[in-house]
């Protein structure tokens, strides 16, 4: 079975970092996109989606570090199903997304963030400022060409 999410937009709240009794950071926040339409009467709407985060290791550190309430980002993982049963007995359940990667999209001057961080990567501890080798991107820098390839024409099958 497949299951993946990509999500762009704004974070509803700060994250929560937290940590478990092994050490390892769990971060939690909530993420907001909208869709633009138009309805059938012509009429503009505005359809919005709130979808709870949770990160993981040490890109939970680094959205805690980086990220803010109203921050721009792009978000990779899985969606959960979680269930629970709350203080009062009642029996509880929401969707929520495992982020396994995630890109910062704010610029550097609107929240000193420094582009996307993969949480397969660890980030360098010597300078705040990310280096190329550790798959960070700013947006701007990303390389939108298409490389050319050498192939004859005897070799495509239509």
């Amino acid at each position: 079975m497949y299951n993946k999410v990509i999500m762009a937009g704004n974070l509803t709240r700060d994250i929560e970092l937290r940590y478990l009794p092994s050490g390892s950071a769990v971060g939690k926040t909530a993420i907001a996109t909208s869709y633009k339409y138009k309805s059938a009467t012509g009429e503009q709407k505005d359809e919005v989606c709130f979808l709870d985060l949770t990160f993981f290791g040490r890109s939970a550190e680094i959205a805690n570090q980086y990220l803010r309430k109203g921050s721009k980002v792009l978000v990779e993982g899985r969606l959960i199903f979680e269930q629970w049963t709350a203080q009062d007995g009642t029996s509880r359940n929401r969707h929520s997304l495992r982020v396994e990667t995630m890109k910062m999209l704010d610029s550097k001057n609107d929240s000193q963030s420094y582009g996307g961080y993969n949480s397969d990567h660890q980030p360098s501890s010597s300078s705040q400022q990310p280096e190329a080798n550790h798959n960070y991107q700013s947006p701007g820098a990303m390389n939108n060409s298409i490389p050319e390839i050498d192939i004859d024409e005897d070799e495509i099958p239509f």
